[in-house]
């Protein structure tokens, strides 16, 4: 009787079952292409921006980060060079699903830049990360609205070919696939913005808001230590000027990491408060100018201190 009901009801629904089956299948087909990662008519995240100029190789030495190490480390003049994986809006959480995933296999070494932000739960983060979509969404639906823009200039220029008396379907404006970097320094008035705005969206927060990420460092310790993988972390440099007090969770964090790292045997750069607010461009970015490259050079200094000790 269950039998004939479910035949039943396959027969009476079978054009939107078959539907369901097409869309599926072409959902299936789409995502196996991924064109939010390999067509120049979608926007890039920024670990794909990463693997896209490193001729999207999947190993090497790594300094991972948020905006904050994007904006400070200067791969291309490294002495020691390490592949700059600065994520906007970049987490340890982001970190361990990359390293779960064997998205990418960090060889030689790892090291982490940790600032303000980079160990909050609540931290918004960017939804075309490979491993942002739960498996349960569809891929065309998940990035509907790419999928829109990308589709609507396709429409226009196959539009305004056929006005031509031709039918164009090649043409687009490739997305932008440089991370941002950050040149001069923002105004007073602009860096007064900057707090308030930080003040009210997290500068509340205590190390309560962090444990996901604390968990995902515990993991990544692990992880680094089961492949003898030398782990390295840096607190990044954040702006000292008074008029702009960091957060009170800072300091209980920076206690409670170094903890961690000190009992893991991890080496730990502090770099937090070694540079004046005019190597700045903002906040927690350093200037392109000045800064980044004296953080650079830091960093190499640090990194060639391994390699001359003795044994």
């Amino acid at each position: 009787m269950i039998r004939v009901s479910l035949w039943t009801f396959i027969i009476r629904n079978r054009f939107v079952l078959l539907l369901v089956a097409g869309f599926l299948l072409i959902d299936l087909g789409v995502a196996r292409w991924d064109p939010m990662t390999n067509s120049r008519r979608f926007e890039k995240d920024d670990f794909t921006k990463t693997l896209f100029h490193h001729q999207w190789d999947r190993s090497g030495p790594v300094f991972f980060g948020n905006s904050a190490v994007t904006g400070a480390y200067m791969e291309d003049k490294a002495q020691v060079p390490l592949v700059e994986m600065g994520l906007s809006y970049g987490k340890i959480t982001d970190l361990r699903e990359i390293l779960r995933r064997g998205l990418y296999e960090p060889e030689g070494q790892l090291v982490i830049g940790i600032d303000v932000h980079t160990m909050l739960d609540r931290m918004q983060t960017d939804p075309r990360f490979p491993w942002a979509r739960p498996w349960y969404i569809p891929y065309l639906y998940y990035y509907r609205d790419y999928f829109q823009d990308a589709g609507g200039e396709f429409l226009r220029n196959a539009w305004a070919g056929i006005r031509q008396g031709k039918l164009d379907l090649h043409t687009y404006e490739p997305r932008w696939i440089d991370k941002e970097l950050y040149f001069g320094r923002e105004p007073a008035d602009q860096l007064k913005k900057d707090w308030e705005r930080y003040e009210k969206l997290f500068n509340w927060m205590t190390l309560a808001d962090m444990e996901h990420n604390l968990d995902a460092l515990d993991w990544v310790i692990g992880y680094a230590k089961e492949r003898g993988l030398p782990l390295k972390v840096v607190w990044m440099p954040l702006n000292p000027d008074p008029a702009y007090p960091h957060p009170p969770y800072w300091e209980p964090l920076r206690e409670r990491v170094n903890g961690m790292l000190e009992a893991n045997g991890v080496p730990v750069l502090d770099q937090a408060n070694a540079f004046p607010p005019e190597d700045f461009h903002d906040l927690v970015h350093l200037n392109r100018e000045t800064g980044a490259p004296k953080f650079t050079a830091e960093v190499d200094r640090w990194l060639v201190s391994f390699e001359s000790s003795p044994k």
